[in-house]
């Protein structure tokens, strides 16, 4: 009789790893809503009670689209969901590595600047964890595999 069991290639298809890809795809939701809140939302309503103009403290940057962008790449398995994975991934690693390593040579800490550098830690652990999981391959999507 012949059996259904999809074979060891497919072990994560609804395992730990795809539970562990999930809660990073909303994690980056989450990460998304924070800095348009943190870059947008809160510099407008400051510089509105400041009488300022709105635009003044504005961080302008378009790192949310691309997070919410791989975070349905995570979850509805597009074909180039591991390369984007890993290209943005390394891609945050650096350029916030780098970003920390100059502000804490000499730090400021006005609201502003510990509002970007609680952001950008928590980007950091984000794109951290999603890179070292990639890397070591406890992820599914380098099988190709589709949500079910």
């Amino acid at each position: 009789m012949a059996t259904n069991h999809p074979g060891p290639t497919h072990r994560f298809a609804t395992g730990p790893a795809r539970a562990w890809m999930t809660f990073l795809a909303h994690g980056l939701f989450i990460l998304a809503a924070w800095t348009l809140f943190i870059k947008y939302l809160f510099p407008i309503a400051m510089a509105l009670a400041a009488g300022k103009p709105l635009h003044t403290h504005i961080y302008w940057d378009f790192w949310p689209v691309v997070h919410v962008w791989l975070g349905w790449a995570l979850l509805a398995r597009p074909a180039y969901a591991r390369t984007l994975a890993l290209v943005v991934a390394l891609t945050e690693v650096v350029i916030v590595l780098t970003l920390l390593t100059g502000f804490l040579a000499e730090p400021q800490w006005s609201i502003w600047r510990t509002n970007w550098f609680v952001n950008k830690v928590f980007v950091l652990a984000c794109f951290s964890a999603l890179l070292i999981t990639l890397l070591v391959g406890a992820d599914d999507l380098k099988r190709g595999e589709r949500p079910s």
